[in-house]
């Protein structure tokens, strides 16, 4: 008993453990090895090339790092960005390296506000569009059966078959939570082998 027991705990904390592993935020710096500057491969280097295939979301950190006079600040707009506006810009630091934790949905603005280094490119816009917390599947639910309709007492009234439900599966759209399901039959592999071991 105390084996089996034991034995469904480890299996348990492993089921902990993998699932939040799967689930972590993601850390990423900010254009690579090239790090924070206004000495770019292009004007648009942070926005259409660095952040091409990132999907960020919400407890992801930026790291800003740079060398020299430079510095992280953020407007609220995407005009204010396009034209390098600094009459409304938050000064996040001006000391490397500065990590930027994303706590909120949406467009986020950053800009070097240091000489011209934002017309240079200094200057990220990124798109946050959910959490890295997991959407709990719904469960889907069974239809209830139809009832059959009653005989017609009068010739002129008239019965309506009960419709059928709709049993097209539906597929998850892109920005949808990713799937845990080999996660899932690991963990179940995983106990089946420890209780094996037990017994």
């Amino acid at each position: 008993m105390a084996k089996g027991l034991m034995g469904l705990i480890c299996c348990f904390v492993l089921t902990v453990v993998i699932f939040t592993e799967s689930v972590a935020a993601a850390n990423y710096t900010v254009g690579d090895s090239v790090g924070w500057t206004n000495i770019l491969p292009n004007s648009a280097y942070y926005s259409d090339t660095w952040d091409e295939n990132k999907n960020f979301m919400i407890g992801d950190q930026l790291t800003f790092n740079w060398t020299g006079a430079h510095n992280v600040a953020k407007v609220n707009t995407e005009a204010e960005y396009d034209q390098c506006s600094i009459a409304s810009a938050t000064v996040l630091s001006s000391t490397s390296p500065f990590v930027y934790t994303i706590n909120t949905t949406g467009k986020h603005y950053f800009i070097c506000t240091i000489g011209s280094h934002c017309q240079s490119g200094q200057k990220l816009n990124i798109d946050v569009d959910r959490s890295n917390t997991p959407t709990t599947p719904t469960t889907p639910t069974t239809p209830s059966t139809p009832t059959t309709p009653s005989t017609p007492t009068t010739p002129n009234t008239t019965t309506t078959s009960p419709t059928t439900p709709n049993t097209t599966p539906t597929t998850a759209s892109p920005n949808s939570s990713p799937s845990f399901a080999p996660f899932g039959t690991l963990s179940a592999v995983v106990c089946a082998l420890v209780l094996y071991s037990l017994m």
